[in-house]
């Protein structure tokens, strides 16, 4: 593993560095919102603007890069990065700190397709696998780590805002003095929500409602955790729980849904994820109950996406896999934008366990519509069934790191 992912160690410094400081804003501003008072409409509304800022810059990011090249397009969106992280400390306005999330989503993606594409480019067949692997790992664990700067609100309100873009800014020294050569960045299209639906219901369904139920978390499980009381220390810890979970789950289901009918693991994920999200809502205190049920959620809920590719990869030809899987983050990504407004709806009516009773509908949903697709149609025969593959829900360019994508394709990417 290190010889393959020794090549690419400045990218993945990169990444989990970017992660670090920025994969708890959302949390922050969360938390920052809920103690000035304002709703969870409020906040569902920052968050959405958040995730479609990630839509358009995985839209649009590509054509700059093309134009300007990988390194300066990199520097370009961690500078603006760094520069929005700072501006939250000068004034706390919704609609301010709204417009600067649709800028970090643009960035965050930005940034995503810089990356992806240098590791699609330098990532060899045989150790494409372990390269994204690298990558995911140095993602999850990065967002991870970085819930614990929560903690720097108790001594100075601006600090953890300081200390979010010094590490954004540093996670420009790598790529800057990186000597991997940097090809423009293609995606191979994307297959549109209707090819996808008639070729995998299922996949497409699955991975909306999962950006539904994550779009959610991530924009409100602050303020979930919130108005449960706890301290900044204890919210950094339920956070952070749900991410280690969502890591140390994925492979474990993934190699059962290489053995048994794909369907039926992704059901029963769902289904695990609709108990714990009811579990969750019923708990009335803070506890290790509470953070048992937050680490299966996560463990089943990251899995969800994954599973879904994979399930619609058994229906698809080699060549279709990339624009599939391209196709399939935008549907991740849709439902993430809608996400947060509707869990904060619900919270609205039902208060803080709202947004996991809303996780709950959506992945009980999704519950009965895999039931149904079961009985429709017959399963893919386990030697028929492609590799489980563990993959972001980034951008399109993403897709062409999966080692089921073409030969073909992966050189052109």
């Amino acid at each position: 593993m290190l010889k393959a992912i020794g090549p690419v160690r400045s990218l993945l410094l990169a990444i989990f560095m970017l992660m670090a400081g920025s994969g708890f804003m959302g949390t922050l501003l969360g938390v920052r919102l809920e103690r000035g008072g304002n709703s969870a409409l409020v906040v569902g509304v920052i968050g959405t603007a958040y995730f479609l800022g990630l839509v358009f810059g995985s839209l649009k990011a590509g054509g700059l890069v093309s134009r300007v090249g990988h390194i300066r397009a990199f520097a370009a969106f961690v500078s603006l990065f760094s520069a929005s992280t700072l501006s939250y400390a000068v004034f706390e306005s919704p609609p301010l700190w709204a417009a600067l999330r649709l800028i970090d989503g643009f960035c965050v993606a930005g940034v995503y397709v810089c990356l992806e594409s240098w590791l699609n480019e330098r990532a060899d067949s045989a150790d494409r696998g372990t390269v994204l692997a690298g990558y995911m790992i140095s993602l999850y664990i990065g967002q991870a780590l970085g819930q614990f700067l929560l903690n720097l609100s108790d001594g100075k309100p601006s600090m953890p805002f300081l200390v979010a873009s010094i590490l954004i800014s540093l996670a420009a020294i790598p790529v800057a003095l990186t000597r991997i050569s940097a090809p423009a960045p293609e995606s191979g299209g994307t297959l549109s929500v209707r090819t996808l639906y008639e070729i995998s219901p299922l996949g497409v369904v699955g991975a909306t409602i999962t950006g539904l139920m994550l779009g959610a978390f991530y924009a409100l499980g602050s303020v979930y955790a919130r108005r449960m009381g706890m301290e900044l220390s204890t919210i950094a810890i339920f956070m952070s729980t749900v991410i280690f979970g969502g890591v140390a789950l994925q492979w474990p289901l993934g190699l059962l849904s290489d053995r048994f009918d794909r369907r039926r693991v992704i059901v029963i994920a769902f289904g695990g994820t609709l108990a714990a999200g009811v579990g969750i809502a019923l708990i009335e205190q803070p506890g290790l109950p509470l953070l048992a049920l937050a680490a299966i959620f996560g463990g089943l809920s990251f899995a969800l996406y994954p599973l879904c590719v994979a399930h619609a990869n058994d229906h698809l030809s080699p060549e279709q896999r990339v624009a599939a899987s391209g196709g399939l983050v935008l549907a991740y990504s849709a439902g993430a934008a809608a996400g947060p407004m509707a869990g904060a709806s619900v919270m609205t009516v039902a208060g803080a366990p709202g947004l996991f009773l809303f996780i709950a509908t959506c992945a009980g949903c999704a519950l009965l519509f895999g039931l149904w697709r079961q009985a429709r149609t017959a399963p893919v025969p386990a030697h028929q069934q492609q590799s489980y593959q563990v993959l972001p829900r980034t951008t399109p360019v993403s897709a062409a790191l999966d080692p089921r994508a073409p030969e073909e394709t992966q050189e052109t990417a």
